[in-house]
């Protein structure tokens, strides 16, 4: 196209010429800090969940290191309108993630605020968990789970803040007899995750998993 000649797409960490739907060079791709978890396995981030919530399976894609480049990839999905992005790391995520053993029912992303997304403009998970269902055949739902009270950005705040989500999301529907898997861009404290998940877990018979793009040591 025209503007490809006139305006290329550059690898976000080295700014090389790529391909129109690539995020990152061949070069930079190898500097990314995978974690090769295996989903049904025990992890460091299952056992961080298990302090929060019963959990039944854990996984994350990549490594949230300070100044490393799966947060400069992370930044770019939410902040810097590159909403193409959650698409590539599902792709990333289905090339690494078998569900062989313990497929979800249901997959449920972390809602945004009304007016967040608003102002972003899309939810930096939709793109994401759509690309996981159509290659899983899971279906998803983006409305199970409702967002009570406009907040600012995770990374924004300090630690105590971020622990105060009390009644901050709440069930729109009755549900039970799910496995479900909760996505969630970056996990820190997971709490917000945690909070989701007793919402879900009070209902009967329900069990919860976890998917995020990146974990924080």
């Amino acid at each position: 196209m025209i503007l490809d000649l006139f305006f290329p797409n550059r690898c976000i960490h080295c700014n090389r010429i790529i391909d129109s739907d690539a995020l990152v060079c061949n070069i930079c791709f190898e500097h990314i800090h995978f974690t090769h978890f295996e989903y049904p396995e025990e992890n460091n981030l299952k056992e961080k969940c298990k302090l929060l919530f019963p959990v039944e399976n854990a996984y994350a894609l990549m490594q949230f290191e300070k100044e490393n480049l799966s947060r400069k990839i992370i930044h770019e999905l939410k902040y810097k309108s590159r909403e193409k992005t959650g698409k590539i790391l599902a792709d990333w995520v289905t090339e690494r993630l078998d569900f062989k053993k313990g497929k979800p029912d249901l997959l449920v992303s972390v809602p945004l605020h009304p007016k967040k997304k608003k102002e972003r403009g899309y939810n930096q998970l939709h793109l994401f968990t759509k690309t996981l269902s159509d290659f899983y055949k899971i279906p998803q739902d983006h409305d199970l789970i409702k967002r009570n009270h406009y907040s600012k950005a995770q990374a924004l705040k300090d630690k105590k803040n971020r622990l105060e989500t009390i009644n901050t999301f709440s069930l729109t529907k009755e549900i039970s007899g799910k496995h479900i898997l909760l996505i969630d861009d970056v996990f820190t404290t997971g709490n917000t995750l945690s909070t989701i998940a007793w919402e879900i877990l009070n209902s009967r018979n329900n069990k919860v998993s976890v998917l995020v793009m990146a974990m924080d040591e």
